[in-house]
């Protein structure tokens, strides 16, 4: 199964473009679609909370690292601040999403975006 996206209004592929392609292209109504999409973001985030990493096979891997305390400045007095530990989400896109990337990248430059469902 195959999604194509016409030419997205802005820059970004939000959550409602998300929900709206499953109403026109797989047939959930609109509910379930808002619905379904928030639950796989809200998966994620309470898994990143938790500590436990997500991978997404063919796509990449979400990481939460802890970054240590370290001391900082104001870019505007030159004052020294320090820079508590905190916690940071990363992501590192696969092998399989970074060849995609690469491939789908024409002569003028611009980007053709395709994605591909199937099952592996």
């Amino acid at each position: 199964m195959e999604f194509t996206l016409e030419a997205l209004e802005t820059p970004a592929l939000t959550k409602a473009q998300l929900a709206d392609l499953l109403f026109e292209q797989i047939g959930l109504n609109k509910r379930e679609s808002k619905d379904m999409v928030e639950a796989f973001f809200n998966l994620i985030a309470a898994s990143l909370i938790e500590g436990t990493d997500v991978k997404i096979s063919g796509f990449g891997n979400f990481q939460i690292r802890t970054k240590a305390p370290r001391p900082g400045r104001n870019p505007r007095t030159g004052e020294a601040i320090p820079i508590g530990a905190r916690r940071v989400a990363t992501f590192h896109a696969s092998a399989k999403l970074k060849e995609q990337i690469h491939g789908n990248i024409t002569e003028e430059g611009s980007r053709e975006v395709e994605w591909s469902v199937g099952t592996e």
